[in-house]
């Protein structure tokens, strides 16, 4: 835990982006008939019924202190899918970046392990240096800011009925483009000093002799 808090101290650089990162899933729904819009003295209607699309991933990856979010849509959430996500972080996005400081949770696909399911030794080696990798502790994922603009995104964008990946793929790139021009930051307040009053009760008990 105070590895990550102390990484959010960390001051503004940009050779040194501190990127978090974390993924959600949206069920997709079509519809069975058109939604009848607002109308006077109607309010808008949506039968109650619809056709099951299956599920999509996304995968957020957030700078909270540049104010810069990326959403990939996939159809899964694998190891080889997080690790052509990292690649097109490091590639596209990051590339005047000496090294990417990389924070998520503890799922068994975050691992630099992934990037060499996905690509060759030397390419999964030269990926792999490019993070640097920083863990939220078990039970403890609200620590990565990523899950804050999940849930954003959730509450803006994804509240409604949308059918298939290209739906959602436009739907989600039109959100981050308008949250990017705003420049929506997060300014992280809880620090390791705080950690040490308010939490405690999480740290172990040492028995003095």
């Amino acid at each position: 835990m105070e590895d990550v808090l102390d990484t959010y101290a960390q001051p503004y650089d940009s050779s040194r982006p501190v990127v978090c990162v974390d993924e959600g899933g949206k069920q997709l729904i079509g519809e069975v008939r058109e939604p009848l819009p607002v109308r006077p003295g109607s309010p808008a209607k949506q039968d109650c019924q619809y056709v099951r699309g299956g599920t999509a991933n996304l995968f957020m990856a957030f700078e909270p202190l540049a104010g810069w979010r990326h959403v990939e849509v996939t159809d899964r959430k694998t190891s080889v899918d997080f690790a052509r996500f990292l690649k097109a972080l490091s590639d596209e996005y990051y590339t005047k970046a000496d090294r990417i400081v990389l924070v998520c949770d503890n799922l068994s696909t975050h691992t630099p392990a992934a990037l060499y399911e996905a690509f060759e030794a030397s390419e999964a080696r030269r990926l792999a240096e490019r993070f640097e990798w920083h863990y939220t502790p078990k039970h403890g994922s609200w620590l990565n800011v990523a899950e804050i603009e999940l849930s954003v995104v959730a509450r803006q964008c994804l509240d409604r009925r949308i059918p298939d990946l290209a739906a959602l793929r436009r739907e989600v790139a039109a959100w981050e483009t308008a949250r990017n021009a705003a420049v929506v930051k997060v300014e992280w307040h809880f620090t390791t000093d705080d950690a040490r009053v308010k939490l405690k009760k999480l740290y172990p008990t040492i028995q003095m002799k």
